[in-house]
């Protein structure tokens, strides 16, 4: 029976999917058609968040790591990131479509500084309140939950938006739902039922950082083939938006079935992939997730068919259901419960570093390869990345 606090985290869940799903997804192609981005730009799309973060991550983490309540600064920092919504409402009123696009991109940064704040307080948060016997379970039936929710709205908005591609207006709609959705997510995250411990001023309080994580081989290990994984899987993210869009011209309907279908598998697959875990190890499957992940760049650019694109962005969402619940299970996994701040903080503050330059090198080497060439790199990456995931799991 699910308790209190994991009912309202599912319903913050539905909220933020909602949200996000009404505004990330149609970032770059916004960028594209209405503010008319360069291929460097879309990069940034990318890119510049997790510079933000990177820079944000730890005074983040020092920040809650000095709250005795988390959950206020985190429905705070959510709050702050979802009005910018609604100036990138306002930012086709500018006077040029360069200067539009270059202030677009400053928004997404200044959004990824709330944000930080607030990923990292989140994952603490629920990390605390899910115990470590539920959270396989609990994790696989919201992610699924979540996943439904995320198909059935983009689903609607490829519907509602199918001839609107070039529509200002339609954009403008979409990003201000997208920011009532985030003020539901702010209301449910106030909801949760938080446990304040009382922090002596001392020691435990002024420390900013516990630097004997990285004597925890298993952590450390973990660690660096977490972040070669993510490094293989987004260096590809800027080349997908530019061959969906440029070379293959989806239309903003095209974007949201690609959506819908590698949602709508992941929907069907979460059991299955929590299943495995369950009897396999996470670490052991999750080595299938990454090499199947490796497909995905190579099938892509074979053809231009977007009912081809489709098929094969509903496959890829079968390994990408496997990486989405079993990596962040491996990171609470390998984290040492004592020191589980310090060791997530860290995950995402050399994460951020790594996905910065992982979109800008994929875009380096379009530039200097061609789009099939740097999707090949890309596949044969992400295939190494499995091989080091294997490496940790014969070493353990």
């Amino acid at each position: 029976m699910k308790t209190y606090n994991e009912k309202i985290s599912i319903y913050h869940g539905m909220a933020s999917t909602i949200a996000l799903n009404f505004s990330n997804n149609f970032f770059p192609i916004f960028a594209i058609t209405i503010l008319g981005a360069t291929n460097y730009q879309v990069g940034l799309i990318s890119s510049l968040p997790p510079l933000i973060a990177l820079l944000m991550t730890i005074p983040a983490a020092v920040l809650l790591n000095r709250a005795n309540a988390q959950k206020k600064l985190v429905a705070m920092s959510v709050l702050l990131a979802r009005l910018m919504f609604l100036l990138i409402v306002l930012v086709v009123y500018l006077p040029s479509s360069s200067l539009q696009a270059w202030v677009f991109l400053a928004i997404i940064a200044f959004i990824s500084v709330p944000n930080t704040v607030a990923n990292v307080g989140w994952q603490t948060l629920i990390s605390g309140m899910i115990k470590e016997s539920r959270r396989g379970q609990f994790f696989s039936d919201r992610n699924r939950l979540l996943t439904m929710i995320g198909l059935v709205s983009t689903l609607l908005v490829g519907i509602l938006m199918r001839d609107a591609s070039e529509s200002i207006i339609a954009y403008q709609i979409l990003f201000a739902i997208a920011f009532g959705f985030g003020l539901l997510e702010v209301f449910f995250l106030l909801k949760h039922e938080e446990d304040v411990v009382p922090i002596d001023s001392g020691q435990i309080k002024k420390k900013s950082m516990d630097w004997s994580i990285f004597q925890d081989a298993n952590y450390v290990w973990f660690l660096v083939a977490a972040l070669f994984f993510n490094f293989a899987w987004q260096s590809a993210w800027g080349l997908f938006n530019i061959y969906n869009v440029r070379v293959a011209g989806a239309t903003i309907f095209w974007i949201s079935m690609f959506s819908v279908g590698s949602m709508l598998m992941q929907f069907l697959t979460f059991p299955l992939w929590k299943k495995w875990a369950d009897k396999y190890s996470n670490l052991r499957i999750f080595i299938w997730a990454a090499v199947g992940m490796a497909t995905t760049p190579f099938l892509v650019v074979l053809s231009t068919n977007l009912y081809y694109l489709t098929l094969i962005q509903t496959t890829s969402g079968f390994f990408l259901s496997g990486t989405v619940l079993i990596l962040f299970n491996l990171l609470l996994e390998k984290s040492p419960e004592q020191s589980r701040t310090y060791c997530i903080t860290t995950y995402n503050v050399l994460l951020a570093f790594v996905a910065f330059i992982a979109p800008q090198i994929g875009i380096w080497l379009l530039d200097q390869l061609g789009m099939n060439m740097a999707m090949y790199i890309s596949s044969a990456l992400r295939l190494l990345s499995a091989g080091g995931f294997l490496y940790v799991y014969i070493r353990r």
